[in-house]
């Protein structure tokens, strides 16, 4: 989500899927159970970034090999890094990635993550909201890169319409009365609690975004606006958002840092097929290893589906 309020000074004063909320039947062609996985980030210092979503973000370190490095929680990847110094920056008004958005467990385990960028990274800080179906504070890594850090409330607080839009605002949410509520420096918590709840993409115009992740990849719409659209599967307020603020007119990406690719997770091997052969049938050429599903979007974004690992 975004529609962030203007920030206030941020001061300090493992993934678990029986967190997640449940999938309910939808009408798109997506899986009800498609879930977002790692998403890829091209940067040009690695020790810089790899110490960023380590120290601040408070993500684990799972491997470094050569010029990757991939973090998460448990076990479980939420981030892969990967070195490539010779590519320009990121381009801010281009199609590729607004924000990556890390979904945490609860509050007290979003306000660990919070307390930790307010000591080490406050000046990262761009604002907060409370979205109704989540509480959010937005930041930018130390390379340009948007990062949204938030928790969900409770479905059964979710205003859902008879045609499965979700109905979301940004409402103000002080980050300091959050961390005075939820903040508990002494308390451990083992176990999973942070994963990608869902990304968020500038492309160069909302229709043809429609068509392509809609009619195509089979999401369901939860909210739309001229200059935005959220999509999700299985009744989630977004898995998927999308808007043109900074890209209206963008045209296909060049290579770049920033986004280098958004993976998604679907039940089974016969899911990926079904989306091959939907992506084929509108002429969107595919790459497909015998597991794993890659194409780009109208703009040259890179997606990436797979199985679950345990289909």
């Amino acid at each position: 989500m975004d529609g962030r309020l203007r920030p206030r000074r941020l001061t300090v004063a493992a993934i678990a899927p029986a967190w997640r909320p449940a999938a309910v039947p939808t009408p798109g062609a997506a899986p009800d159970d498609t879930r977002m996985d790692t998403v890829e980030l091209l940067v040009r210092d690695l020790d810089a970034m790899t110490a960023f979503y380590r120290d601040a973000v408070t993500l684990d370190v799972l491997d470094e090999s050569g010029p990757t490095a991939t973090l998460g929680r448990a076990g479980v990847p939420v981030m892969a890094l990967r070195q490539e110094k010779d590519l320009p920056g990121r381009d801010r008004t281009g199609a590729g990635l607004y924000h990556t958005a890390i979904v945490f467990e609860d509050e007290r385990r979003l306000a660990v993550a919070l307390a930790s960028m307010a000591e080490r990274a406050a000046a990262l800080y761009e604002g907060s909201a409370d979205h109704l179906v989540s509480q959010a504070f937005y930041f930018h890594d130390p390379e340009g890169n948007g990062l949204e850090l938030y928790r969900d409330r409770p479905r059964d607080e979710w205003t859902v319409a008879a045609d499965g839009t979700v109905r979301m605002g940004s409402l103000p949410l002080d980050p300091g009365g959050f961390l005075r509520q939820w903040y508990e420096p002494d308390r451990a918590d083992a176990g999973p609690s942070a994963a990608i709840g869902h990304v968020h993409l500038q492309v160069g115009d909302i229709p043809t975004a429609r068509r392509f992740y809609v009619d195509v990849l089979g999401f369901d719409v939860t909210a739309s606006m001229d200059t935005a659209l959220f999509l999700s599967a299985g009744g989630y307020h977004h898995h998927i958002g999308m808007n043109t603020w900074h890209s209206a007119g963008a045209g296909p990406r060049a290579a770049s840092l920033g986004l280098g690719d958004v993976r998604l997770v679907v039940p089974g091997r016969e899911d990926v097929e079904a989306l091959a052969d939907r992506l084929r049938l509108h002429g969107v050429a595919v790459e497909d290893d015998g597991r794993s599903l890659r194409f780009g979007d109208p703009w040259g974004t890179r997606l990436v589906v797979t199985p679950d690992a345990g289909a």
